[in-house]
């Protein structure tokens, strides 16, 4: 009794034999570099457009601390528009009664205490008066009601304020009413 062994390295090379032998196909120097090339070139846009997006990132961020600055530091505007005639027509009184030199000193005197509260309280939300009296004329805090001729003053100065101007936070709120010299 005799056994065959069977014959392994013939079975594996029958079976190489019968497999299609793929083909190893390589790229040329050349092409290598230009594949390199254009991955180079696309990293780098990648680069640049991730720097563009970052720099816009933080500059809207910047805009956003500006704006939310800005809302909360002109955020009384409109309150105090609201009050701007009050104080005017307090003024008035003052002035008209100081004219007149009518009766009722003690009702003045309250009206003048009422108004340095009023001058008080604007001082601490950082609103001042804009009161030009015998300045030179400036468009950007004044607005000129009419002109007249007075040759004790210099051309352009301002010679009577009709009604005064309010700045919050150094921007103008309302510009001074006046009369300027021609």
């Amino acid at each position: 009794m005799s056994k065959e062994i069977p014959d392994h390295e013939s079975e594996q090379n029958d079976h190489v034999e019968n497999e299609p032998q793929e083909q190893l196909s390589y790229l040329s120097h050349d092409e290598l570099m230009q594949k390199v090339n254009e991955a180079e070139q696309k990293a780098n846009q990648y680069w640049e457009r991730l720097l563009r997006m970052q720099a816009e990132s933080e500059n809207a961020a910047r805009r956003t601390e500006r704006d939310v600055a800005n809302a909360h530091k002109y955020a009384l505007e409109r309150f105090v528009n609201e009050l701007l005639p009050i104080i005017d027509s307090l003024e008035l009184c003052v002035n008209n009664a100081m004219q007149n030199k009518a009766e009722g000193g003690a009702i003045l005197e309250g009206v003048k205490l009422t108004l340095k509260m009023f001058y008080t309280a604007m001082e601490k939300f950082g609103i001042e008066q804009v009161d030009p009296l015998g300045q030179p004329f400036n468009p950007e805090f004044h607005q000129a009601i009419s002109m007249q001729a007075d040759k004790q003053q210099a051309q352009g100065v301002v010679l009577s304020v009709l009604q005064k101007g309010y700045l919050l936070n150094q921007r103008l709120i309302r510009p001074a009413l006046v009369v300027v010299n021609k």
